[in-house]
């Protein structure tokens, strides 16, 4: 591995302040926070304005704000993401360090459609696919997606028909599923035993894209003869901890 060039890990360090800093920063501010040099920070910044990758900011002489440049490397990484890839890296990640099935899943009106799946390390384990449709309220992915939603689109998308069933253990009343989601909505994940495969339990947390949206869930199964609630709450750390890995890959959030 080469050498790091420190005037180069300088001028990221100082890009990397707007990531969760304000919006706006002077030279003192940046001096201040990064503990740089005076007259190597002014240069660094002039450069970085030069360059279009900080601009100055009206009215305010000495202030700067993330520039064009930044906008557009970032909108052509957006570009690049492959939710699907991106998924199935992770979902073997995942699976790798807890053994179990792991799918990444996405909303498609009242359904749900497994683009990625990382099969468990057992010999006894749930048989599932890419690219199978479910019912979004039968899984638990479907219910963290469903809880994403803002009311009234989760309104127009189930209302208050009744819900069909996939197993006995399947929530079929709206009101229930609406109480489910409100669980998923404040713990952050949602959980489902045994509804839409009576041998299977199931947790599931949200994916976020670079702008926050959920635009998918990160579920990990298990045979109903390896869960409990200790092994619960093993995979549901993992489990958002694998959804925040993915949103993270997707853009979302700081990665420093």
């Amino acid at each position: 591995m080469g050498r790091l060039v420190p005037a180069v890990t300088r001028a990221f360090d100082i890009l990397e302040l707007f990531l969760v800093g304000p919006e706006t920063l002077s030279a003192p501010e940046v001096i201040r926070r990064l503990d740089l040099p005076r007259t190597s920070t002014q240069e660094l910044l002039t450069t970085l304005a030069a360059r279009s990758y900080l601009a100055p900011v009206p009215g305010q002489p000495g202030r700067y704000r993330l520039g064009v440049r930044s906008y557009q490397l970032g909108s052509r990484y957006a570009e690049q993401l492959d939710l699907a890839a991106e998924g199935r890296r992770t979902a073997r990640e995942v699976a790798d360090t807890c053994g179990e099935t792991v799918h990444v899943a996405v909303l498609e009106d009242t359904d749900v459609i497994y683009i990625a799946k990382a099969d468990s390390t057992h010999a006894v384990r749930m048989v599932s696919a890419a690219g199978r449709r479910l019912p979004a309220h039968c899984t638990a992915v479907g219910k963290m997606l469903l809880a994403s939603l803002p009311e009234a689109e989760l309104d127009a998308r189930v209302g208050d028909r009744e819900l069909a069933a996939m197993t006995p253990h399947s929530i079929t009343a709206p009101a229930a599923l609406r109480a489910a989601l409100a669980e998923a909505r404040a713990r952050g994940v949602a959980v489902e035993h045994r509804e839409s495969n009576p041998e299977v339990s199931c947790v599931a947390a949200p994916v976020r894209d670079r702008t926050g949206r959920v635009v998918a869930a990160l579920s990990i199964s298990v045979p109903v003869n390896r869960w409990s609630e200790e092994r619960e709450h093993e995979l549901t750390a993992l489990a958002a901890e694998g959804a925040v890995g993915l949103s993270l890959r997707l853009g979302h959030g700081n990665a420093r």
